[in-house]
């Protein structure tokens, strides 16, 4: 019923667990004084002994305890939320760390929907568990004992019956966790399941209406919704029974109490007060069981959240190297570097390339050749490999991962951009570059003579730059990576599927930046490579041909071939004209 580990994982949110016990076990002391009282008066009345003065202390007294309960249950009530609001940041907080430590390629390892949904739903689930159901565990076990002892005095045959039958909840709700374990991990599996489809179907639904298949996979999500609402069903049905076992037990025991206390009374052994005060209390035996038994499905949610939570933590970390590049121009080699994706066709197959600080490199051939894993591997996405790669003659494994970040920029065609202002986008990458420093870079991919027109700087960029079209999106960005200002740069595709016009801009930001950085350049058009200081042609994940155009077109092997056929079809609308 208590997962220790969750307990080490969210130490500082100890401390407020004991303080809500603490404070909830003040207020049962206030009820048993407060009964105390009145069944006092009750048999001063009976006796005929009750006066003016005891008349005023009881007032007093119970006045008392009615303000000092009213005051332990807010402070309980604090400290609980206090502990909830502990427990989120600290989830949440380890949750970042891990992604952290995975580092660029985290999704390798885990789903963003998953990380969504353990940093959501899974941290409310365990402020259920910190804020209420641990400190009603101990609270629990405290309060009958404390009960026992306050009435052992007056009747031990009652308050031992009743001692005795409150651990029939607890044994209930044994019980209930070992059926509940197995079904709300199904139920966690299912969630999950429909959160992934959603985020997918989400992001694609413009692919989806286009090709008219939204229908189809509406029809798909109602049945995975109608899997989650079966399951959602059947631990309710759980919850709702084994609440109807709790209650029984809770409301037997009380009146076997109960009734062993009348027959005491009978019997002579127990007088009046002593005997109301056993009816009045006895429910309070099995109240603070009866709570734990509510919160527990609530908890139980949340450590089947935890199970999630933490076989994300425990996956196995890749080894972060330490070292920094030293300043100055980047040189980048891979020898003999092979690489699959979950061990099946290999991607890459004994590569070998140079690209010497301060070149011009290009990277060509068909789709699915390895062009774009060669980047993920230079920029500590794609883990894993096998051979050598090294920056500057510092093995990449070695490197920590933040120099290799800053001393490479990736410009990809999918770079995003994020809600907010122009500025703040282009801050990204230099947050102390000057408005200056920014128009400048704008001016570079000429996209300062529009945003001019807009609101300069403070022009507003929708979600994912949705607002702008799609050759200024990609200026944007690379914008963005010129203010960065790294000694080497990788262009991934950065001109697909773009206009003429940002294409040409982005290619003379290139050959520019080539003049002075180590540049990669990874394209589908050729036309785009000519004047690289060298070429790479891939194929099948290996080194089909090497050197520059006009070697390589002198050669008359694949890449002539490629770049003939693309030159004619670039031109079959002119030679018609």
């Amino acid at each position: 019923m208590i997962k220790t580990r969750l307990i080490e994982l969210l130490q500082d949110a100890r401390t407020y667990i004991l303080y809500q016990v603490l404070w909830q076990w003040l207020a049962l002391l206030c009820q048993i004084g407060t009964v105390f009282t009145v069944c006092t008066l009750l048999r001063a009345t009976f006796d005929g002994t009750i006066s003016e003065l005891m008349l005023g202390v009881a007032g007093v007294s119970l006045a008392a305890l009615l303000a000092l309960r009213f005051w332990a249950d807010r402070r309980a009530t604090i400290n609980a939320y206090r502990a909830s609001v502990d427990v989120k940041r600290i989830v949440r907080e380890r949750i970042y760390e891990k992604l952290l430590r995975l580092g660029a390629g985290y999704r390798e390892y885990v789903s963003t929907s998953e990380v969504v949904q353990m940093s959501g739903e899974g941290a409310e689930q365990l402020e259920t568990y910190f804020g209420k159901y641990l400190s009603q565990f101990f609270y629990s076990l405290l309060a009958p004992l404390t009960l026992f002892l306050f009435l052992l005095p007056y009747n031990w045959q009652s308050a031992l019956v009743l001692l005795i039958a409150v651990p029939l909840i607890p044994g209930v709700i044994v019980l209930v966790q070992k059926i509940a374990r197995r079904l709300l991990n199904r139920y966690w599996d299912v969630y999950t399941g429909l959160g992934d489809s959603f985020l997918e179907n989400l992001q694609g639904l413009t692919a989806l209406k286009i090709y008219k298949m939204d229908a189809r996979k509406a029809e798909e999500m109602d049945k995975e919704s109608e899997r989650f609402r079966i399951i959602t069903m059947k631990v309710l049905r759980m919850q709702l029974n084994s609440i109807i076992v709790m209650d029984v037990v809770a409301y037997a025991g009380a009146a076997v109490g109960m009734t062993v206390a009348i027959s005491q009374f009978l019997a002579g052994n127990v007088d009046f007060a002593g005997t109301l005060m056993i009816i009045l209390l006895a429910a309070e035996f099995f109240i603070p069981m009866r709570l734990l038994g509510s919160f527990f499905h609530i908890a139980m949610n949340g450590m089947a959240a935890s199970d999630k939570m933490f076989a994300f933590l425990d996956l196995e970390e890749p080894q972060q190297g330490t070292e920094q590049l030293p300043e100055g121009p980047v040189s980048i080699r891979m020898q003999d570097v092979h690489f699959s994706y979950d061990g099946n066709r290999e991607i890459l197959a004994g590569v070998n390339m140079e690209f010497p600080a301060g070149s011009f490199t290009s990277l060509v051939g068909t789709s699915g050749c390895g062009k774009s894993t060669v980047a993920g591997i230079l920029m500590s996405r794609n883990k894993g490999f096998a051979g050598t790669v090294s920056l500057s003659g510092c093995a990449l494994q070695d490197l920590a991962e933040s120099s290799v970040m800053g001393n490479i920029t990736c410009v990809t065609n999918k770079s995003y951009l994020f809600k907010g202002t122009v500025m703040e986008n282009l801050r990204l990458g230099n947050p102390q570059a000057s408005t200056t420093d920014m128009r400048k870079a704008l001016e570079q991919v000429n996209l300062w003579a529009f945003l001019r027109e807009q609101d300069s700087l403070d022009t507003e960029v929708a979600e994912g730059g949705t607002n702008l079209s799609g050759g200024q999106r990609q200026r944007l960005a690379i914008a963005r990576a010129l203010l960065h200002d790294s000694p080497a740069y990788i262009f991934d595709e950065a001109t697909s599927n773009i206009d003429v016009e940002s294409e040409e801009v982005i290619m003379e930001v290139v050959h520019r930046l080539a003049q002075e950085k180590t540049v990669i350049l990874i394209s589908h058009r050729l036309a785009n490579v000519v004047d690289s200081d060298r070429i790479y042609l891939l194929r099948e994940g290996e080194i089909a041909e090497e050197g520059t155009h006009d070697e390589l077109m002198a050669a008359d092997g694949a890449y002539a071939h490629l770049y003939l056929q693309q030159r004619r079809l670039e031109t079959y609308g002119q030679e018609v004209a």
